[in-house]
């Protein structure tokens, strides 16, 4: 019989450590969305399309940073994800979106998933109809954007381990195609594989960088035009620099 009692007190103590944490997760989350929600509304002096913002609000930032990271989720600034890499930020991510012109149906090609957030961010622009290829050559960061858009819901987002300097072909061509890492100039192999009246962004240059914004039009013809400087991590690979900066 003690051994019983013991082990009915054992349950009991476990199942309220279990409700106390499921509060506090509760009661975290709610925190976190009340905390997106003013993020968003700081994002309106950046960008005016009322889509990108919906989207924006719609992806739980904090799910797509190391557990350490979450509580500076929503303040607008980059965060380290390992891998000597970084994800954008909130602001950069709205305005590279809203530039791109996401549609729902569009198949888009995203050069360095990171932790899968800007991608989660773009699968909600395109809507179930369309789809993210997003292109990562760090495993354990391809690992990561896996299991945190797994964990979120966004089944319309493919990651593949591959290095993206040379974009991916199998899929191509794209609606758009978005770049989160610095190329010395625009790749030849990424205008390739845009779709007639596509449009991609990317961020040209090594330590002074330009985010460009590129369109293809009916004929073939590519027109350029810059968007601001920033700072992103270099491109590694063919098409990249051949070796990361710091």
């Amino acid at each position: 019989m003690p051994e019983r009692r013991g082990m009915a007190l054992v349950n009991a103590v476990s199942e309220k450590d279990h409700g106390e944490n499921r509060r506090k997760k509760e009661k975290d989350e709610e925190e976190f969305k009340k905390l997106r929600k003013l993020l968003v509304e700081g994002l309106e002096g950046f960008v005016q399309d009322k889509r990108v913002l919906r989207a924006m609000l719609c992806v739980p930032r904090h799910r797509f940073v190391p557990e350490y990271e979450q509580r500076a989720a929503y303040v607008d600034m980059p965060l380290e994800i390992g891998g000597g890499q970084t994800i954008s930020a909130p602001h950069m991510v709205a305005i590279m979106c809203e530039i791109l012109e996401l549609a729902e149906g569009h198949k888009v090609l995203e050069i360095g998933a990171g932790s899968g957030y800007n991608a989660a961010v773009m699968a909600e622009l395109v809507e179930k109809t369309g789809h993210i290829y997003t292109v990562e050559r760090i495993e354990s960061l391809a690992n990561f954007a896996k299991k945190n858009l797994r964990e979120t819901g966004y089944n319309n987002v493919t990651v593949l381990l591959e290095n993206g300097s040379v974009g991916y072909p199998p899929y191509a061509p794209y609606d758009r195609i978005a770049v989160t890492c610095a190329a010395p100039e625009i790749p030849e192999t990424l205008l390739g594989q845009l779709k007639p009246g596509g449009i991609m962004v990317i961020p040209v240059g090594s330590y002074s960088q330009e985010l460009i914004r590129v369109k293809k039009d009916s004929n073939g013809n590519i027109h350029k035009k810059k968007k601001g400087e920033v700072i992103f991590v270099p491109m590694i690979g063919k098409h990249g620099f051949r070796k990361t900066w710091g």
